[in-house]
């Protein structure tokens, strides 16, 4: 999916993130969209797991050359659970834990 900086400003001079740029994200149905407005939300799509875009585990993950080729964005929290996805347990550990409630 399309490289989402998460720094505020992209890499040619401060201009927002965003200007100009074009994002693919996943809809509640998985299917790829195009937004002007990055992602709030990265995921695997192996695993369907999403998180926050800084979560350690991921950007572990992509450090060791792992995960990118895997990796989906959504609008927000409410997309990414109508798209079959569940909370990540390091990021997100309050939302993982009632949804491991929620799905014994």
């Amino acid at each position: 999916m399309t490289d989402h900086d998460t720094s505020g400003t992209d890499k040619t001079g401060g201009a927002p993130v965003g200007a100009g740029k074009v994002y693919t994200l996943l809809d509640a149905d998985r299917r790829p969209y195009s937004s002007a407005v990055p992602g709030k939300l990265g995921g695997h799509s192996c695993s369907k797991v999403y998180g926050r875009l800084n979560c350690p585990a991921a950007l572990r993950a992509i450090a060791k050359g792992m995960y990118v080729k895997h990796r989906v964005f959504f609008a927000d929290e409410a997309t990414a659970i109508a798209a079959g996805y569940r909370p990540c347990g390091t990021c997100l550990p309050e939302k993982y834990q009632a949804w491991k409630r929620e799905h014994r």
